[in-house]
């Protein structure tokens, strides 16, 4: 039985036809797709370079079959234009049927792309020396490495986060004060029973974020209620009673501002007069563009402050690599509430460590922020240049991380979120994330992650985004 093909971007998806080999495969898959109406006539294709790296092939195979199909004329190559499918040629119904029918209909909440938050570019992935850092690791490491292990984590990953997040992020830790966790979510599922059982009731918030993590909080018997936001960011003021708040300092989601420097100060204060303590969420503390990175909020703090970090930015979401950094009065109750054993993967705790000593997570982390950058150049200037003569739309929030704020003309979100949906856009507004009881200026925006998308998609879905724009 075949194997699916890797997506095209995340805008077309094919299936070998036959086994004749990577060539044939890929050029009966696209000739199909053309014939099928999936490729409408004038879409433009990823380039040769962009495909091979998303479908892990040589190039000239890629282009090989680009050039077979423009031979044949299903598809076009122009200098400047790139390759598209050539307009005006006969489609087919449905395999077997022999009957002319139009493309297939995309059913609505069916993405041909997506710019939703909160991912980075998976086909950049860094496959090539992760594999290199697994072997290593593996090779090196002692055969007790293998067993369930202290609830904590490795050591080797414990010491080289103690280390990296000391240099790059102003923390203050050691290895004996972390704790490694399955991503934020699993952290949170530690924290909120614990805080539950120091007698804690209400977990402060502020009025945009993610309401899966909210829910986290509920679930474990926590009140959230939300904290004002203005062009300061989060204000920490209206806290008195709460046990802790959970906040993004240092690039507030999905808002895109830092908290101002009194702010910090103040929830600190607030952290210190009433034993409350921080949580903070520095989801995406690597990607700093036009402004110095703003420090962890840890740093003012440590007794006060559990700083909260993963891999699911900076690397893969699906490697499920969290972190925590606890104040030492909470490390052994946050270990016992994870649990006896250790119960992330050894052997990615392993490989990361390594990644990390190496310093090929620093070499990533540095190719990503130009790629990120890149792309949230081209936003900005496709936004701008959209319709000189149509409302203004403001892109902010773009300092930092991997998604910008589209702020729009009053009124105008629900039904922009609309077109997108029957453009096979995904896409968030930011009504999707404002806390029920928000207390914040009502604005009609959209977040949009620029760094979802990979290298070959990214163009088409810039082109749908700027489609349904107002």
């Amino acid at each position: 039985m075949a194997n699916p093909w890797a997506t095209l971007g995340v805008d077309l998806h094919l299936e070998p036809a036959g086994s004749g080999g990577l060539r044939r495969g890929l050029t009966d898959a696209l000739r199909e797709a053309v014939r099928s109406g999936r490729l409408a006539g004038g879409t433009r294709l990823p380039s040769s370079r962009s495909l091979a790296a998303d479908l892990g092939i040589a190039r000239n195979t890629v282009a090989e079959a680009y050039a077979d199909l423009v031979a044949e004329g299903w598809l076009t190559a122009r200098q400047g234009s790139g390759t598209r499918v050539a307009t005006g040629v006969p489609r087919l119904g449905p395999r077997g049927s022999g009957t002319a029918s139009p493309a297939r209909r995309r059913e609505p909440g069916e993405p041909v792309h997506s710019l939703v938050p909160g991912t980075p570019d998976l086909a950049s992935f860094p496959r090539t020396e992760w594999l290199k850092a697994a072997r290593r690791a593996l090779a090196t490491a002692p055969f007790h490495a293998l067993g369930y292990g202290d609830p904590r984590g490795r050591p080797e990953l414990r010491t080289a986060l103690a280390g990296y997040l000391a240099r790059a992020r102003g923390v203050r830790t050691g290895p004996d004060a972390i704790v490694i966790t399955a991503g934020f979510s699993h952290a949170l599922r530690i924290l909120g029973p614990l805080l539950r059982a120091r007698g804690v009731r209400s977990v402060a918030v502020e009025s945009y974020g993610l309401d899966v993590h909210r829910g986290l909080l509920r679930d474990a018997g926590l009140a959230v209620p939300a904290l004002p936001y203005d062009g300061l960011g989060t204000d920490p003021g209206p806290l008195d009673e709460e046990g802790a708040v959970l906040l993004t300092p240092a690039h507030q989601f999905p808002m895109g501002t830092p908290l101002h420097p009194d702010r910090r100060a103040a929830v600190v204060d607030w952290a210190r007069r009433t034993g409350g303590l921080v949580l903070e969420d520095d989801y995406d503390g690597e990607f700093r563009y036009d402004r110095q990175p703003v420090g962890a909020l840890q740093g003012l703090d440590p007794d006060r402050v559990v700083y909260l970090g993963t891999a699911s930015k900076s690397l893969a979401p699906g490697l499920r690599l969290g972190w925590m950094a606890l104040p030492p009065s909470l490390v052994e109750e946050a270990a016992a509430a994870k649990g006896q054993i250790d119960t992330c993967g050894v052997l990615d705790q392993l490989t990361l460590a390594e990644f990390l000593a190496s310093g090929a997570y620093d070499r990533h982390v540095r190719s990503a922020r130009l790629r990120y950058r890149r792309r949230r150049d081209a936003l900005a200037a496709a936004v701008a240049g959209r319709a000189p003569d149509g409302p203004r739309i403001e892109v902010t929030g773009i300092a930092a991380g991997l998604h910008a704020v589209l702020r729009l003309p009053p009124g105008t979100e629900q039904s922009v979120i609309q077109a997108a949906t029957w453009q096979g856009l995904a896409l968030h507004g930011l009504a999707f994330h404002r806390h029920e009881e928000a207390v914040a200026e009502p604005l009609d925006a959209l977040v949009v992650g620029y760094g979802t998308p990979p290298d070959s998609g990214w163009a088409g879905a810039l082109e749908a985004l700027c489609r349904v724009l107002p």
